[in-house]
């Protein structure tokens, strides 16, 4: 069985890395025969440095799909020049901060105090650069709630999330989600457990065999088959790790 982990919130806490008791429930379904993904909302320069080295060979859906790492091959999907050109004007109108992420460096006006800021290249592999200079746009993080820049950007052509916590809306392609990342690298709808705790993770909770909340999200909870606790993370791990084991030696 494939299982699907969100980092952020369900796998790792206020930026920290993996807890020693979550990395051995992870050994232990990866000792079972189980494959792990990762699906975050981190573009992949900043999902590698809050996992274990020994999980960085592992298969990863990144940006909320916007970016695939299979094998250490980078894969990404990026918004076409004309969407750009009405985001740049969208935040020079409005005088909106941001973060946008292009394959590997980014583009930051954000506050430095801020909680996301904290996450950005904690390793140093990549460069702030000014927005004209990215290589490309993969995904943007604008920092606001504004319902009416929300409703003007509702009506582009691109996949937008509210993070209502944290003042957020984080855009990606159009058509491009976390699902949308996973059937790039070939999952297939029933076929695995999706672990997740906020708005991005709805795709996968749709399609999953089982899924997941953790924490209390008003509507993610309410797709998922399971909610449970920071807490209690771990144990779901090894008890979805064994039934699934069960199920999949009974048919042999």
């Amino acid at each position: 069985m494939q299982f699907v982990f969100d980092l952020d919130g369900t796998i790792c806490f206020k930026g920290q890395p993996l807890t020693k008791e979550i990395c051995a429930a992870l050994d232990e379904c990866l000792a079972i025969g189980h494959e792990i993904i990762f699906a975050s909302a981190r573009p992949i320069r900043d999902l590698l440095p809050v996992l274990p080295e020994k999980y960085h060979q592992l298969r990863m859906v990144g940006g909320n799909g916007a970016f695939r790492n299979a094998y250490g091959s980078i894969e990404v999907n990026s918004f076409d020049k004309d969407i750009c050109k009405q985001l740049f004007n969208m935040i020079d109108a409005h005088r909106l901060p941001y973060l946008i992420d292009s394959n590997w460096d980014y583009s930051y006006t954000g506050e430095p105090t801020h909680p996301i800021y904290q996450n950005i290249d904690p390793l140093k592999s990549a460069k702030n650069v000014p927005i004209d200079s990215l290589e490309s746009v993969v995904k943007v993080v604008l920092f606001t709630n504004d319902s009416e820049i929300q409703k003007s950007l509702e009506a582009l052509p691109l996949t937008l999330h509210l993070h209502q916590n944290e003042g957020i809306l984080d855009l990606s392609p159009e058509g491009i989600d976390k699902w949308a990342g996973l059937q790039e690298l070939g999952v297939t709808k029933n076929e695995f457990i999706a672990f997740g705790n906020d708005s991005n993770d709805i795709c996968m909770f749709e399609v999953a065999k089982e899924s997941i909340c953790i924490g209390n999200h008003p509507v993610a909870k309410e797709h998922a088959t399971y909610q449970i606790t920071e807490d209690e993370v771990a144990k779901m791990i090894l008890r979805m790790s064994e039934k699934y084991n069960t199920q999949e030696i009974g048919v042999k």
